[in-house]
């Protein structure tokens, strides 16, 4: 036997899962309530003597962990042209399990720079101008960091040309940088990998410490990286496999619901399926992750319900409209929240399967018509994931509610919005046992063992 425990310390609960490697064989799971003013010990010996109970008490090999704890990896983006710049380096802090909570484009601002403050990121990432293009405003942008009062790392990811000016800039003035490529080097080239690769190596350095985390490695061997990173890399090696005799899944989409965000992960190339079909605005990457940050289940709940309308909700969930807005103001209030009757049950499903189709339809790329003089063509901005033929639910009411093929279904194709280039036929399946975190911690170390015990994770629906 070759025992491994790996841990994710979510924002709510810390879950954890032992694996036999020598077998490819899941030995036991177990979670509890995260408990970050606590410190995440106590969360974790309430997991592990819980799992104990379960399997006895293991020699474990290694004992790995991801964290999205103390409010995960939260990060602010600074670019020049929001459609270009700022969304490349929103795309590259995504992919690498980060949570962007502030974009920002052109000049910053006095107040602007008072409002970064204001949202406590962990991270910042500037960009800006093209290499051999604009300078002005990563410079400008740069001059109003180093004068400001922000004490967070700061990754450099814009034009070469003047990436050591601002890095000079920024240092003299006592900030802690690392500069990088740039993350849009020219128009329609996106280069987010030592984007991505700066941001995992500042959190395993920097900010496991500075969120307290470093207490409870002294008692495993390493938080190794973010809980959306672990995803991520759990679903890439699903699709991709694991050499020849472990041919991967192909292109796939993989939903997170959780209590303050829904998470989609694409891992697919998502080009045109149609005839006269154009790709327009930045090339998307194969594996993308986008985040929305308004449409959870517990701390957003009142997000999404606005986003959706009241009346919309209560009558998918055939309730009161008076009766859902309490409802959803009980969830809002108490991460913790259990529906409590069968009223209760539907509006708990409703709401999953809004936050589905919502954070799908975001992610998704759209369509928009235009006339040439050989007739109609249409522009594509994002990808096309109508063909996609695998749908993957993981996150708490994904994985323990009884409709969880229900709730998945707000990925497909709605007639009413055609534009919109969601999936239209594919088959379902189910994390019920909720390991793509854990398993993701395996997936670059042991690539053949965590295909394997990821298929046997997933349930056909």
């Amino acid at each position: 036997m070759k025992p491994y425990l790996l841990i994710d310390f979510g924002s709510t609960y810390t879950k954890m899962t032992a694996v036999d490697l020598d077998q490819a064989e899941i030995l036991g799971t177990a979670s509890s309530l995260t408990t970050v003013e606590d410190g995440l010990i106590v969360g974790y010996r309430t997991a592990l003597e819980k799992l104990e109970k379960r399997i006895g008490q293991l020699n474990y090999e290694q004992r790995l962990a991801c964290s999205s704890a103390a409010g995960g990896l939260k990060m602010v983006a600074i670019g020049l042209v929001p459609e270009l710049t700022v969304e490349a380096a929103k795309r590259a802090a995504m992919g690498a399990g980060a949570r962007v909570i502030g974009a920002y484009g052109f000049e910053l601002s006095g107040a602007e720079i008072e409002e970064i403050i204001s949202l406590q990121p962990d991270l910042l990432l500037l960009a800006g101008g093209t290499d051999g293009g604009n300078k002005e405003t990563i410079l400008h942008n740069a001059r109003l960091l180093a004068g400001s009062e922000l004490t967070v790392p700061v990754i450099i990811a814009g034009n070469k040309t003047v990436a050591p000016t601002v890095e000079e800039t920024l240092t003299k003035a006592g900030k802690t940088c690392y500069r990088v490529a740039n993350v849009l080097p020219e128009l329609g080239k996106l280069n987010i990998e030592p984007v991505q690769a700066e941001i995992r190596e500042i959190f395993l350095k920097r900010i496991i410490q500075a969120k307290g985390l470093d207490q409870v490695e002294k008692l495993i061997d390493g938080i190794t990286m973010p809980t959306p990173m672990a995803v991520l890399s759990a679903a890439e090696r699903l699709a991709h496999g694991a050499g020849n005799q472990q041919p991967g899944w192909g292109a796939l989409l993989l939903v997170d619901v959780g209590g303050a965000t829904t998470d989609v992960h694409s891992i697919a190339e998502g080009l045109p399926t149609e005839p006269n079909v154009f790709l327009h605005g930045l090339p998307e990457p194969k594996v993308k992750r986008t985040v929305e940050g308004d449409l959870g289940m517990r701390y957003s709940a009142y997000a999404l319900m606005e986003h959706f309308t009241p009346k919309l909700v209560a009558m998918l969930a055939n309730l009161p409209e008076e009766e859902v807005i309490n409802g959803v103001k009980e969830r809002s209030s108490s991460v913790y929240y259990q529906p409590g009757n069968a009223g209760d049950e539907r509006l708990e499903e409703t709401l999953g399967y809004l936050a589905v189709k919502g954070a799908t339809q975001r992610h998704v790329g759209k369509v928009e018509k235009f006339y040439t003089s050989h007739g109609i063509s249409y522009l594509q901005e994002g990808k096309d994931l109508t063909t996609i033929k695998t749908v993957i639910g993981t996150g708490g009411i994904l994985a323990y509610s009884q409709t969880g093929k229900k709730i998945l279904t707000g990925v497909l194709a709605d007639p009413s919005t055609p534009e919109i280039l969601t999936p239209i036929q594919p088959q379902f399946y189910l994390d019920r046992s909720y390991l793509f975190s854990t398993l993701g911690l395996l997936a670059k170390q042991y690539p053949a063992i965590t295909f394997r015990l990821l298929e046997r994770a997933l349930t056909q629906v």
